[in-house]
């Protein structure tokens, strides 16, 4: 892992485009030999995009190891690179909502696409904020993350072990929160809701937060820029009323927003986390055994 962090280290020196090229022929490679994430890769996209042909699917999975492998060499140039750099690098759409963060608590609810690290670093070089991590199994690589992700500004990143009630008091205390909702964590806190079609347990959290302490829920979306030019983080409009009277509703629709984003840059959605691997009782595991790139469409 040091000689990993060792390499970005060096790498994040090269211009941009150089580096991006770098890293869509690794993840070309990584396509190649990584079978188990492929195969997840393109399972997910069978059951959330079945309407495009076969090929359009593996295009789509290829181009998304190109794009992941991308973001993890350029995280360097956002751990190590000068401020200025990275301010030249991002572009903000239409722009960090100061006015709403500093006005009460606020969720900014960022979607898994590859850059999100980008949307959290543009947050940081106008704010502090708070927000959960899964701590690394790599003590070096833990640490690197920790001190890229808080470089600029002092944060509060708590472990996901901990619970949301240290969040809770961190935007209580005037911190926004940087919520990352889409991931399969079991399902406790969860419901069994919709994501492209298919049940996804999904984090109940940010409505609950959300009702809990009045917070405005404004949608944050990294993605990259064509001609390798940098990234473009897009600040969405608060949600109305939400999260209303209807918790499960309010997921639902949560989800249903982030399914139109995904659509407008699905090559950049992260496919390769088993986003369905938490089943309704009585369904059998979509990632199933049938093969390397053969998992069944629906279970």
């Amino acid at each position: 892992m040091r000689l990993l962090l060792g390499v970005m280290w060096l790498l994040h020196w090269l211009p941009l485009p150089w580096l991006g090229r770098i890293g869509e022929v690794l993840g070309n490679l990584l396509f190649a030999i990584v079978r188990s994430r492929r195969a997840i890769a393109l399972t997910n996209l069978r059951l959330c995009l079945p309407d495009l042909p076969e090929t359009e699917r593996r295009a789509i999975a290829k181009k998304h190891f190109q794009a992941y492998t991308r973001s993890v060499l350029e995280r360097g140039i956002l751990w190590w690179s000068s401020e200025a750099r990275i301010r030249r690098l991002i572009v903000v759409e239409p722009r960090v909502p100061l006015d709403h963060i500093q006005s009460g608590p606020t969720i900014l609810l960022c979607p898994h696409f590859v850059s999100l690290d980008v949307a959290g670093v543009a947050v940081m070089l106008e704010s502090s904020l708070c927000s959960i991590y899964t701590r690394q199994q790599s003590r070096v690589f833990d640490e690197a993350l920790r001190k890229g992700r808080s470089r600029f500004r002092p944060i509060k990143i708590m472990p996901r072990a901990e619970g949301i009630k240290p969040i809770i008091r961190a935007m209580r205390d005037g911190l926004p929160f940087f919520m990352l909702p889409d991931m399969d964590f079991g399902a406790k806190d969860a419901e069994f809701v919709p994501f492209f079609g298919t049940p996804a347990a999904t984090l109940t959290a940010p409505a609950r937060i959300a009702a809990a302490t009045g917070a405005k829920v404004i949608p944050v979306v990294a993605t990259i820029l064509p001609n390798y030019q940098g990234w473009k983080v897009t600040f969405y409009p608060p949600w109305e009323n939400y999260p209303g009277g209807d918790i499960v509703a309010a997921t639902r629709d949560m989800n249903a927003f982030i399914e139109a984003r995904v659509l407008e840059a699905p090559t950049e959605y992260f496919w390769a986390h088993k986003r369905f691997k938490t089943r309704p009782p009585g369904n059998a595991s979509v990632y199933g055994q049938n093969g390397p790139d053969t998992a069944p469409l629906r279970s």
